[in-house]
């Protein structure tokens, strides 16, 4: 009797285990379905299920997918030439839902309510570009979904800022407002000025520690961007073996469009290309800045080449 209640006095006072991230990994297999359904216990309304139901059989579902970056990249060159194949659904606005904080208070219901209808087979995708450079945003997709394939898609980073820099130029002349030139964004008291937040956006090796916190690099697969404009194919073909999609893109998806200076996209017949505003001619800028760009970002790219194990061929 005396052994009897010891033991029950060391069950109760025996501390709580708490698992540990390794240990929770141990059920980030568990297919996104159930993740999905988890979800909702907490969040969703039993309208909210009629309206995400479509007669059809599809309904909308949390992304098992997301292409989380880098702006100006190549997000939606790839975001397009993934939705040839035919088990994939994609979010056609960036969603914003995990890196602005109104988005984010809306909760997993708002956020499935901005997804694509898609049946059970496919794998529904969005791409917010932000969510990359964005400290709070992998946290936040870890805690929806442990299990969540994550798509980076880089291309050179001097060749980022100066694409980021004519984004926000044009959309200063669609709307007839001055912009600065872009020395002056890059020079400050005569040296690189690397407060300019164009210049940190391609700091890429900073970003992506923070998301290996919470993910491993099996779960994130990184696209080159430079090859994806060169010759797209067999960039997709890799991305397809990731999402472990059957092989439905072919070489015949893609052809050169000359008037445009870039690839575009032939699907059951119908031709079509990126929008105008990509693949614009960047500024003219000075060789000596050039360099002066290139040399700073030497040492970031080193170290974001160890980080995921593979080089890219940057300046």
């Amino acid at each position: 009797m005396a052994a009897f209640l010891l033991g029950a006095v060391l069950l109760i006072v025996q501390p709580q285990i708490v698992p540990s991230r390794s240990a929770i990994n141990l059920k980030a297999e568990t297919s996104p379905q159930s993740v999905q359904r988890e979800l909702l216990k907490k969040t969703s309304q039993k309208n909210d299920f009629k309206e995400n139901i479509h007669s059809n059989g599809s309904y909308r579902q949390l992304p098992q997918t997301i292409i989380i970056g880098v702006r100006k990249g190549g997000t939606r060159a790839l975001l397009e030439m993934l939705s040839l194949h035919p088990d994939i659904a994609a979010a056609e606005s960036e969603v914003h839902f995990f890196d602005w904080e109104d988005h984010y208070r809306n909760g997993l219901q708002w956020y499935i309510n901005q997804m694509p209808f898609s049946y059970p087979h496919q794998i529904t995708v969005e791409k917010t570009p932000a969510y990359f450079t964005s400290p709070k945003v992998p946290e936040r997709v870890y805690n929806m979904n442990q299990s969540m394939r994550l798509l980076l898609i880089l291309r050179d980073p001097s060749e980022r800022v100066l694409s980021d820099y004519t984004q926000v130029f044009y959309n200063h002349m669609q709307k007839h407002k001055p912009y600065p030139s872009i020395e002056q964004f890059l020079i400050k008291d005569g040296e690189l000025n690397v407060d300019y937040k164009a210049i940190n956006r391609s700091l890429y090796y900073i970003h992506m520690q923070n998301w290996l916190k919470y993910f491993p690099l099996d779960r994130i697969h990184i696209v080159d961007g430079d090859k994806l404009i060169k010759d797209p194919f067999p960039e997709i073909e890799k991305v397809e073996r990731f999402l472990k999609l059957s092989p439905q893109i072919n070489a015949s998806n893609f052809y050169f469009n000359k008037t445009k200076g870039f690839y575009c996209l032939r699907d059951s017949g119908r031709e079509r290309c990126l929008h105008e505003s990509k693949g614009r001619a960047h500024p003219q800028v000075d060789t000596r800045l050039l360099e002066k760009l290139h040399e700073y970002f030497h040492e970031p790219n080193k170290k974001f080449f160890e980080l995921v194990g593979r080089t890219f061929d940057w300046h």
